[in-house]
């Protein structure tokens, strides 16, 4: 039997989040990355997020991005270590606080949209990322992007990490993802994503945009919560993985 995470960024405050598709998704993942007000959400999103997840028992973690609602985060910014340090201390502080107060606890930080990207190729942020975690607690799981700056950054200063897979998004040659601006950048249709991600967890292999095989770690799926069918690839996607002998569980990942 296959062990593997499955993550969902929730509590954006954007698009299907407002038809509660939030309290639908929990029923099919194993854990939560929430918006921490940066490039969506608000207290009163993350308050009833939080309350979601441990409702249904799903791991809960910080989703900390650049300070850009109109850009929902996706757009790059000129940004120092050290603001960057600060700018993802605060986000998972912030989350933390209502989780506390609800009685939970905090299982992982994850970067959001460009921050994440940049933090995967960018060695001085990935770093900056790492310390805010270990700083804040030392116990936290770091999800990045498999074998990725923010990974090796992890890794080196004593956190457990997480590599993390995406079913929907397209790889580069390298490993890298391939950038939203391209046409090719997602996968839309739902059987070629499912395709995708069950190699990744049983063969540890992604084929790229230029049709070679590639090595990649798989310990866990992103799906993305705000997309059009959200709801109905969480539902597929579990039942292919029951079918397959993939058992979904957010604390198999070692700390």
């Amino acid at each position: 039997m296959y062990k593997v995470d499955l993550n969902c960024d929730m509590g954006e405050s954007f698009g299907n989040y407002t038809l509660g598709y939030d309290e639908e998704i929990m029923r099919y993942i194993s854990s939560a990355n929430i918006a921490c007000g940066f490039h969506a959400g608000d207290p009163a999103t993350m308050n009833k997020t939080v309350k979601l997840a441990l409702e249904y028992r799903v791991s809960i973690g910080a989703h900390p991005g650049f300070p850009d609602l109109q850009g929902f985060g996706r757009r790059n910014m000129s940004i120092s270590p050290q603001e960057t340090y600060e700018i993802v201390l605060y986000q998972v502080g912030a989350l933390n606080a209502f989780i506390k107060a609800q009685g939970g606890y905090l299982h992982h930080v994850k970067p959001h949209g460009a921050l994440y990207n940049m933090a995967a190729v960018n060695e001085k942020l990935a770093t900056a990322i790492a310390e805010a975690v270990y700083h804040f607690d030392p116990q936290l799981l770091l999800y990045g992007l498999a074998d990725s700056e923010l990974i090796k950054a992890g890794q080196k200063i004593g956190l457990a990490t997480a590599n993390e897979v995406f079913a929907d998004r397209t790889y580069q040659p390298d490993g890298i993802l391939t950038p939203r601006s391209q046409l090719n950048a997602l996968i839309a249709n739902t059987d070629d994503a499912i395709s995708q991600v069950v190699k990744m967890v049983k063969e540890q292999k992604v084929t790229s945009v230029a049709g070679n095989d590639i090595s990649i770690k798989a310990d866990t799926i992103c799906i993305h919560g705000d997309g059009a069918n959200a709801l109905t690839f969480a539902q597929k996607i579990h039942e292919v993985f029951a079918n397959k002998s993939i058992f979904i569980n957010s604390e198999q990942i070692a700390r």
